[in-house]
């Protein structure tokens, strides 16, 4: 285990990995982002089954994505450095994206993850990146899918459309609806813009993930 988490508030795991997250993140006072997780987990779970993936290590991902929630956005860059964690320039200025590296961390420190498809599923759910897997364009796609904001997405429609052709067509129906409006942002992450790149050069190539015949 890091050094960090040595020092962090003692959690013993249960063997019950869904109720430790949710265990996890009441105690440390975000019962709303354990619902998110727990919905992730099951949006993950069934895209993974509709696209051909691990529905498993999906779930898995899903539940831990935001799993660092309980770290402030004023302490992630703190964080993060006594993590050792590469903290970019657009992270520093716009902490919150960093999450998800973070949750990385937690998940293997504390929750004992060590599969590396699943922590990298975690590690780029908020941005995507490039490459990607097919587990992280599930778990991404889950994350966006299952909001953690009131009311519906305004993508949400042209997403599920989207995924009816492809799970890349419903990635990129998520990355275009923040693209479109990227000079609003408060930063653009260099995955995210790598993440573009790619799912434009995989649909204009076809090489995509249709659903799974049933």
């Amino acid at each position: 285990m890091h050094p960090f988490f040595e020092n962090e508030p003692p959690f013993r795991l249960s063997g019950d990995l869904a109720a430790d997250v949710r265990r996890f993140l009441e105690s440390r006072g975000c019962p709303k982002t354990a619902e998110h997780c727990m919905a992730v987990g099951a949006e993950a779970r069934s895209l993974a089954i509709r696209f051909g993936a691990d529905p498993e290590n999906a779930e898995i991902a899903g539940w831990l994505h935001d799993i660092s929630a309980v770290y402030p956005n004023a302490e992630r860059i703190r964080v993060a450095r006594e993590l050792g964690i590469e903290v970019l320039p657009e992270e520093e200025t716009f902490p919150m994206i960093i999450h998800q590296k973070l949750s990385v961390e937690v998940a293997r420190h504390v929750f004992g993850i060590e599969l590396p498809d699943i922590l990298d599923a975690i590690g780029c759910h908020t941005t995507l990146k490039s490459p990607s897997t097919l587990l992280d364009r599930v778990v991404f796609v889950a994350d966006k899918i299952s909001w953690d904001q009131t009311g519906t997405p305004p993508y949400l429609s042209e997403l599920n459309a989207q995924l009816d052709k492809s799970l890349e067509h419903g990635a990129m129906a998520y990355i275009g609806f923040l693209w479109a409006q990227k000079d609003k942002l408060k930063v653009v992450h260099p995955w995210l813009a790598d993440a573009y790149a790619d799912m434009q050069a995989i649909l204009a190539s076809s090489d995509v993930t249709p659903p799974v015949p049933v």
